[in-house]
């Protein structure tokens, strides 16, 4: 791959007539042409280093090309030792894989002549585009087809079951656990295959080094993981803060809540379906409880479970009834907090800051309405799920 890379970057080079580079997204030097008159200390300290300086990146990120998609003028920075450069993002189908650098010459007060001769390079830009694509393991056609298996066991295919039973990441690692990572913003994306490919590298890279982690998959709103099961959260808190970053940088949006839904641990590849379910639950629980926080094992969501399996939100004539005539909504909140802290109304007051008399004030209006107390057995059941029911109504559909 990078003998191709750098006979692109040559021949680019010498259309154009300018040094150029070529640096992946953690800004590590992948190619560069031979050809350049006047080469600043910037460039020249990069092709000895081959990695970006920190004050050289964060002065290129300034300017916003994470998150370009057309080419980006780069001002000369004379502190830095650094002339003007244009950088053109290398992009798949939406997918960032790297950036091309144009540098201009000493004496040029700008970047018009070079931007206007990019259109003459196009085609060498869109095949080192599809080579880094290529290269990344996680996107290629071998990868793809094997993540695709592998989704494929986890919704329940007989036989995709059958063949990842022999795969080396997973026969002889049981227990397991399943991960579904899940980044809430990103669960409609414009380009579903670009999607996949941004979902997949993250995972593929935010787990690597971490050996509890045995093989990852990308899917249009979410990634999975295969665990080996352990009782410790330190590999799974290493790879949300990875997975944070790698999505970011691939997808162009700002780094989001990412959220790490655990299954139960299972020995059978047979319960595989099931734990991935049960992953997926756990994320979608993070997403509309904030409480949960961001590491969210299957036990611990309670009801959020029972209605993963259902195939509609419950429905509550009291809640209904709470929530019409709560127009400052102030009751549901109190009653949620008083149902997950176990009736202690000082803590209750704590969290909302109020004081705990109007804790009691407002339990007794919704006694009111109600005409039932909503600290007793059956009503207190049915409002608890019902609360749960509307926030599970805005989970994230993946």
């Amino acid at each position: 791959m990078r003998e191709g890379v750098e006979d692109l970057v040559e021949t680019a080079a010498q259309k154009l007539g300018r040094g150029l580079s070529v640096e992946d997204l953690d800004g590590l030097l992948v190619a560069y042409s031979s050809n350049q008159s006047h080469a600043d200390p910037v460039r020249v300290n990069f092709l000895l280093s081959k990695r970006v300086p920190a004050d050289v990146s964060a002065w290129q990120l300034s300017h916003g090309i994470a998150t370009a998609v057309r080419p980006v003028a780069v001002p000369p920075n004379a502190d830095l030792g650094m002339y003007g450069r244009v950088c053109v993002p290398l992009l798949v189908r939406g997918f960032r894989v790297g950036y091309l650098w144009v540098q201009q010459e000493p004496n040029e007060e700008s970047a018009t002549a070079i931007l206007a001769a990019l259109p003459s390079v196009r085609l060498e830009v869109e095949l080192i585009a599809g080579l880094l694509l290529d290269s990344n393991t996680a996107a290629s056609a071998h990868r793809r087809a094997r993540e695709s298996r592998f989704l494929a066991a986890a919704a329940g295919d007989k036989a995709a079951l059958s063949e990842i039973a022999g795969w080396r990441e997973v026969h002889g690692h049981a227990p397991w656990q399943m991960v579904t990572l899940l980044d809430p913003a990103g669960v409609s994306p414009e380009d579903p295959q670009a999607a996949v490919v941004a979902t997949s590298t993250a995972a593929m890279l935010a787990t690597a080094g971490i050996d509890p982690a045995l093989f990852t998959a990308g899917a249009e709103t979410h990634s999975v993981v295969l665990f080996v099961h352990s009782t410790g959260r330190a590999s799974h808190a290493a790879v949300l803060t990875h997975y944070e970053r790698e999505l970011a940088k691939r997808s162009g949006r700002p780094a989001g809540r990412v959220l790490v839904g655990i299954s139960e641990p299972f020995t059978s590849l047979r319960a595989l379906p099931d734990a991935y379910a049960q992953s997926k639950i756990a994320a979608q629980a993070g997403a509309v409880d904030p409480a949960l926080g961001e590491l969210v094992d299957v036990r611990t969501v309670g009801a959020y479970q029972l209605m993963g399996e259902l195939g509609s939100e419950p429905t509550s004539v009291y809640a209904d009834l709470l929530v019409e005539e709560d127009r400052e909504g102030e009751l549901l909140p109190v009653l949620e907090e008083l149902y997950d802290n176990d009736g202690a109304v000082q803590a209750v007051a704590d969290r909302l800051h109020v004081h705990r008399s109007t804790v009691y004030h407002r339990i007794a209006r919704v006694r009111k309405l109600l005409g039932a107390d909503p600290l007793g057995g059956r009503v207190r059941q049915e409002l608890h799920l019902a609360i749960k029911a509307r926030r599970w109504a805005g989970r994230p559909r993946i």
